[in-house]
Parts: C-alpha cells; structure tokens; sequence
C-alpha cells in the first residue's frame, strides 16, 4: 500500500505542475490570437480558433424569489448553473420563470484540433 500511496501523491503532483503549464500555454496562446486579431487560424499542423459563448451568473437571492416551490430551492441550495439548467430542461421550473435571474457572461473558449 505504501507503494500506492507514493504513486498516487507523484501523480497528484504531476498533475498540478501540468495544470499550470497548460493554464500558461492557454494563456499565451489566447494572447497571440488576441494579437493577431484571428478566432481561427492555422498554426503548423494544428488549427486554432476562439469561440465566444455565453455563460449564466446566477444571482442567489432573485433566483429563491422567482422559484415557486422552497422545496424546489432545496434542490439547487445554490444558484448552479447546471443544476438550474437541469431543472429547466427536466420541466421542474419554467425558463420564463428565471429570465431576470442571471446576468450572461461572455467566455471565449480555445479549441486546438490536429489537421
């Protein structure tokens, strides 16, 4: 067990050290996009592009206002996006019910595919 125990704290490791080496890259990557003012170029063998979405922030306090049902609440406890989209797709609560509940921020994600 202790030879697991070992490999398990390396990897944990590892794994840190290559969230932050990919945090950098994603960094200067979006950076030089940014620079060159393109969402979608190719860069040697690989395609690069930028994708602008939307996302949902939720405020707490006006989506337990608009929620019919405290049971209802009980079930998110917090405004999570994903739980509150799953209880909208589900039919639990009415989307028109949380349309003055969020704000939509604007994320561009970095999506790298090979050739």
């Amino acid at each position: 067990m202790d030879a697991q125990v070992k490999r398990y704290y390396q990897l944990k490791q590892k794994k840190k050290e290559l969230e932050a080496e990919l945090q950098t890259l994603h960094e200067e990557i979006m950076d030089f996009c940014q620079e060159q003012a393109s969402a979608d170029m190719e860069i040697g063998a690989y395609r690069v592009k930028l994708v602008l979405q939307e996302r949902k922030e939720y405020d707490d306090a006006k989506v337990y206002e608009a929620l019919p049902d405290p049971e209802v609440w009980r079930l998110c406890s917090k405004a999570d996006p994903s739980k509150l989209a799953g209880l909208v797709k589900l039919r639990v609560i009415p989307e028109e019910t949380l349309k003055d509940t969020y704000t939509l921020k604007p994320v561009t994600l970095l999506k790298i595919e090979k050739k």
